[in-house]
């Protein structure tokens, strides 16, 4: 469906704003920002920027419902003879090996990390992003294979594990001063590693049928 012409001018504010504030972010600190500054600069008035963002953590972590989905995504469009295990490896090395700032290989993802680090309530928020992503894993889990709950979100749970220590490993690369074609080489070994670890009733979990 074609996006409407109010649609697009809320969606093009929404990611103004967005950036504004995360340009501050990023030079100040998150926490030394407020909103009424925010305002300011991005030139509207403070009712506007909540009406786009009930927080102010979403104006840095604005992109998080991509995130609680990407995994979930991920299953669902699993190939033929494909695993649940298995699709979310693939994508996730396609996303390595193709330095993709959707994995964080980006120039400036350290100093956007650095800002995480130096706000708690960012640290609290992306926490909880993290669980909302596991919940909608367990969800779609049990929507594509009819098992028990108790099944699907233990499997949840080491797909999340997956991805979460790939961010994690990334990220504190980047931190590191590392080049992302750098950290990109050796992540890739380390979801070999990581898939070596995992057991086969979760590599088999939701495999789809091949015919």
């Amino acid at each position: 469906m074609a996006e409407g012409l109010r649609e697009r001018k809320k969606r093009q504010t929404r990611q103004y704003l967005s950036d504004v504030a995360t340009g501050l972010f990023l030079e100040r600190g998150f926490d030394a920002v407020t909103i009424a500054e925010i305002a300011r600069a991005a030139d509207v008035s403070v009712n506007t920027v909540y009406n786009y963002f009930p927080t102010k953590e979403d104006l840095f972590l604005d992109r998080s419902q991509g995130v609680v989905e990407r995994l979930s995504r991920y299953v669902r469009g699993r190939d033929k003879g494909e695993s649940a295990a298995d699709a979310v490896l693939r994508e996730l090395r396609v996303q390595v090996e193709g330095v993709s700032p959707t994995v964080g290989l980006m120039e400036g993802y350290e100093r956007f990390m650095r800002v995480i680090e130096g706000a708690d309530s960012l640290k609290a928020r992306l926490w909880h992003i993290q669980q909302e992503a596991l919940q909608h894993l367990e969800g779609t889990l049990e929507e594509e294979c009819g098992t028990e709950v108790r099944t699907a979100r233990l499997v949840a749970g080491q797909l999340s594990w997956v991805h979460g220590t790939l961010m994690a490993y990334i990220g504190g690369e980047m931190v590191a001063g590392r080049k992302a074609a750098e950290v990109s080489r050796d992540a890739l070994v380390l979801l070999d590693d990581i898939e070596g670890l995992l057991g086969e009733a979760v590599l088999n979990y939701a495999r789809r049928a091949a015919e």
